[in-house]
Order: C-alpha cells, then sequence, then structure tokens
C-alpha cells in the first residue's frame, strides 16, 4: 500500500457508518428486555449490542474464508420479511449530510455495504443523497463481501481509480480488514459497532470519534501528502542531502 499516494475516493460502508443502525439495534434489544422485566434495559441493550460486535465479525470472518459470506446474507434476506426495503425507514447519523458535501467535488464517492442493493438505494433516496455517490457497491455486486476485499477491489475497478488511492471509511473490523487486504487506506469510526482497541488492532490508518471528522483527518492525509511530496521534490532538484548519496533518495513510485 502506497500511503503517500494521494486520495482520490472515498468508499463509505452504510451501518453504523452512515446509517445509524446502532441507536436501531439497541431500541429494538431495549424492547425485547422490556418484555422480559429487565431492570435498566436500555443500559443494558446497548451494553449487549457491544459485547456482540466481536464474535459477530468474527463469524462474518469465518464465512468469507469458507465463502459462505455472500450466499447466507442473501439467504437471509429472502427468508426474512422484516428486511424488506420497501416503507422501512433507515435513520442517518447526524452530520452526513454536511460531510458528504463537504467532500463532494472534491473526490469520487461511493458506498460499499453488505446491504442489498435495495436497502442501499433507500437509504440513499429516502435521505436525498443520490447526487453525492458515483457508485454503490451492494452485496448484490461481488461474490464476496467484506472483510473480503473484493468489494474495495470492484470499487476501484468501476471508478477506475487504483486502489492505492482509495480510503474506505467505516465502523468495523471487516471494513478495516477488507481495505488492508485490497491496498487501500482506512478511517475507523467509532459512531458504530466497533471500538477503538479492536479498529486500531485491525490497523485502521486513523480511528476519529465521529464521522464528522472524517474530513479534517481527509484534509490532514492531503497535506501530508502534498508536503511529502514536495520534500521529496526539493531533494530530487538540489541533489543529494548533506550526509547522503543517490541512492537514498528514493523516488515516490518505490514508497
Amino acid at each position: 500500500m502506497h500511503i503517500n499516494e494521494p486520495i482520490k475516493a472515498i468508499l463509505f460502508d452504510l451501518d453504523g457508518t452512515l446509517m445509524d443502525t446502532d441507536d436501531q439495534t439497541v431500541a429494538r434489544v431495549t424492547t425485547w428486555l422490556q418484555r422480559l422485566h429487565i431492570p435498566q434495559p436500555q443500559r443494558r441493550a446497548r451494553r449487549l449490542v457491544m459485547i456482540a460486535e466481536t464474535p459477530v465479525n468474527a463469524l462474518i470472518t469465518l464465512l468469507d474464508r469458507l465463502g459462505l459470506d455472500a450466499f447466507l446474507m442473501n439467504l437471509w434476506q429472502r427468508l426474512s420479511g422484516k428486511r424488506r426495503a420497501q416503507g422501512h425507514h433507515f435513520p442517518i447519523i447526524a452530520g452526513v449530510p454536511e460531510l458528504l458535501a463537504r467532500l463532494h467535488g472534491r473526490y469520487q464517492l461511493a458506498v460499499v455495504t453488505t446491504r442489498s442493493d435495495a436497502e442501499a438505494q433507500a437509504f440513499i433516496a429516502e435521505h436525498q443523497l443520490q447526487h453525492f455517490f458515483t457508485l454503490v457497491v451492494t452485496r448484490n455486486s461481488t461474490r464476496r463481501l467484506k472483510p473480503h476485499p473484493m468489494p474495495i477491489l470492484f470499487a476501484a475497478t468501476q471508478l477506475q481509480i487504483p486502489v492505492s488511492h482509495c480510503l474506505m471509511v467505516g465502523d468495523t473490523t471487516p471494513d478495516i480488514i477488507s481495505a488492508i487486504k485490497a491496498g487501500a487506506r482506512s478511517i475507523g469510526v467509532l459512531c458504530g459497532y466497533g471500538s477503538r482497541e479492536e479498529l486500531e488492532k485491525e490497523g485502521a490508518t486513523v480511528v476519529v470519534e465521529h464521522i464528522e471528522d472524517v474530513a479534517a483527518v481527509v484534509e490532514q492525509l492531503a497535506a501530508s501528502n502534498h508536503d511529502d511530496l514536495r520534500m521529496r521534490s526539493r531533494r530530487c532538484d538540489n541533489g543529494p542531502l548533506e550526509g547522503h548519496d543517490k541512492s537514498d533518495i528514493t523516488a515516490p513510485d518505490d514508497q
């Protein structure tokens, strides 16, 4: 992965990144606990959701290794009438429209999600985000799902951008693992299901508290890329720095 190459495309996960399914899941579990007369149901529900995240991600990774991820996800969608996109409300995380407006026009923006085409398009239409995204990659787009690199590689190919110029933004370890395997950089966000420890352990380039923080990080990465390229340009123009010979000067493509 060429960490000094400029970012040209930003790929967003949906659940827990743009779509507020974290609180939606907590609310659903809270209702179940209330029916069982469990004390402090909301607090306990949030704790249960957080605890469940690690084994769920481990299961997704195992299914990916077995090549059963896409098959079982599509089977679940067919068997579960509750998963129909039609008439379903998909809440959006606060600050997302403003973030996309800030990035739009400067970068190619795309969605890379394990949701179905119908669900992803329903969310985008509900919140009028169509004009922001050049591409939407769902579980119907590729044979393999995150954490396999195929969805990100597919997105890069469709956008006609080298994957090393892509940045994946997501809230779970499959997002980060998929990006690393594909050769893209990644930003982990803590507004969804993942923890800082998990995201950093899997190698996220940066971890931020909220989705709104992504724009500032992208600008910092762009600035560091520009400064790095400018410094290397100066070194090439002026010859070897004191104490170094020409063999110490590495071209950008060799990084």
